[in-house]
């Protein structure tokens, strides 16, 4: 049995039976990310002993009947932005080269208490400002299906470590797509909950009032444990909302039929950014699925959120700018160039440009109210392309408003979206399909995807690295 092939429930399963050791699931994991990690540069920081340590604790408790829940003793790693005690946490920044926090963030402290094992600190976009992983401090994150090619963005070392083995789950934060963009790109699932749902306080912010934390794994199972152990109200988060969490996992075989579901594949870009017309076909075949399983399927055109990606970009780079005033007016030639030319941008937005997306946000939440009053869920693109290639920097630019163009709507009107594969390019890269429902319906979103996970196959295909 290889153990870096397994799932995280299925390898949750297998400890609590004491069929295997939390240390040699971690070891098997260390010696993998030793193998491979070389290839794609997922990790930024590596805690071989205090992970070994913490399976070893682990498989000492659960031996004398300690046993805590399915995330005991399995090996996950964190985005490098999630404050660690002890552990250096960089942001992706040549800033935070040397930053080692006091204090865990609160998604780690939960992981924690559920007994997880931290593998370490994966790579990122520097301070999560961008799409495509390549980072100008700690080297590009590649990704596993292409190791040419980008793994999405922000959080792409969460991607494509879950692509290539190297952890059972990841945590990671998602701001305009950085949770779904890399999971489409990288064939893995992503859910950004709702905002609020989960507890940011300790993630070093890119937008205060956009910034979602939420789980990636490779099964939709596998994520609703994740969610299951960091969701839930934070009095000392200010974001964090008080509203009471589900049981995720305890539902996901109930299936969709009778729900009402949309397909919406326009609307998000302008004419001239149509998708990849094998992304397109991919989610509608997805769609046909969701028929098949009982859904009643029906096309429609959702209300207008083309564009709504630059309102999204107005009010979270209006954040980071107020987060990095400092930064930028003492050492602005620490910043990368592609994040410092953001900022830059970034102050020229007016008063009136932000007060605009303020009222957007407010017309758009409104109707999407509306919409979700009429259907229980949304299918639409992930990301309207595959990844694209590493070398091919000014195309990326000109791709970034297309990729987050399905993906930033949902940030913006802070609705739970999910990301799961749903097909691959001739090329053999993953597409994704994106759930999305109404406000704390993580749990409709999960059991819709896992509906769907169960009737296909894609979630099992792996790279060959």
């Amino acid at each position: 049995m290889e153990l870096t092939n397994l799932d995280l429930s299925a390898a949750a399963g297998l400890i609590k039976q004491r069929a295997i050791s939390p240390v040699e699931l971690t070891q098997a994991h260390l010696e993998r990310i030793e193998r491979i990690d070389p290839l794609i540069n997922s990790f930024i920081t590596v805690t071989a002993e205090p992970a070994l340590d913490q399976a070893r604790a682990a498989e000492e408790a659960i031996a004398y009947g300690g046993y805590r829940g399915p995330l005991h003793g399995i090996p996950i790693a964190l985005k490098d932005l999630f404050e660690t005690a002890g552990v250096r946490t960089t942001a992706g920044s040549a800033f935070l080269r040397d930053h080692i926090p006091d204090r865990d963030s609160a998604a780690v402290e939960r992981l924690n208490a559920a007994g997880a094992v931290s593998l370490g600190k994966l790579n990122m976009h520097e301070w999560a400002m961008s799409v495509t992983n390549l980072n100008p401090h700690y080297g590009d994150c590649r990704n596993p299906w292409d190791t040419e090619r980008i793994p999405g963005g922000s959080s792409g070392g969460s991607g494509a470590a879950l692509a290539a083995g190297l952890c059972l789950g990841a945590l990671g934060s998602d701001t305009a797509g950085s949770i779904r963009i890399p999971a489409a790109l990288c064939g893995v699932v992503g859910l950004k909950p709702t905002y609020g749902r989960c507890s940011s306080r300790g993630a070093l912010p890119l937008s205060w009032t956009m910034d979602h934390v939420g789980p990636m794994a490779r099964s939709v199972r596998d994520a609703a444990i994740l969610l299951q152990a960091i969701a839930g109200y934070d009095p000392a988060d200010p974001y964090s909302a008080d509203q009471p969490a589900d049981d995720y996992a305890a539902d996901l075989e109930g299936g969709v039929s009778g729900w009402r579901v949309a397909l919406a594949l326009d609307g998000f870009v302008a004419p001239e950014k149509t998708p990849d017309p094998a992304v397109v076909a991919a989610v509608r075949a997805a769609a046909a699925v969701f028929a098949d399983l009982g859904a009643n399927v029906e096309e429609v055109a959702p209300p207008p959120l083309r564009d709504l990606w630059r309102q999204n970009s107005c009010l979270l780079m209006s954040d980071a700018l107020a987060f990095h005033q400092e930064r930028l007016r003492e050492a602005p030639e620490l910043f990368g160039a592609d994040v410092l030319a953001a900022l830059e941008r970034a102050g020229r937005h007016t008063g009136l440009a932000t007060a605009q997306a303020g009222r957007a946000r407010a017309v758009f939440r409104q109707q999407l109210g509306e919409f979700f009053g009429r259907y229980d869920l949304l299918l639409t693109i992930s990301t309207p392309v595959a990844a694209t290639l590493r070398a091919e920097g000014e195309a990326q630019k000109a791709d970034r408003p297309s990729l987050i163009s399905y993906t930033a709507p949902f940030n913006f009107v802070s609705l739970p979206a999910l990301s799961l594969p749903c097909g691959f390019t001739e090329a053999g890269l993953p597409i994704g399909l994106q759930i999305v429902a109404r406000p704390w319906a993580e749990a409709a979103l999960l059991r819709a995807g896992h509906a769907y996970e169960q009737s296909t196959q894609w979630h099992t295909r792996r790279p060959a690295l």
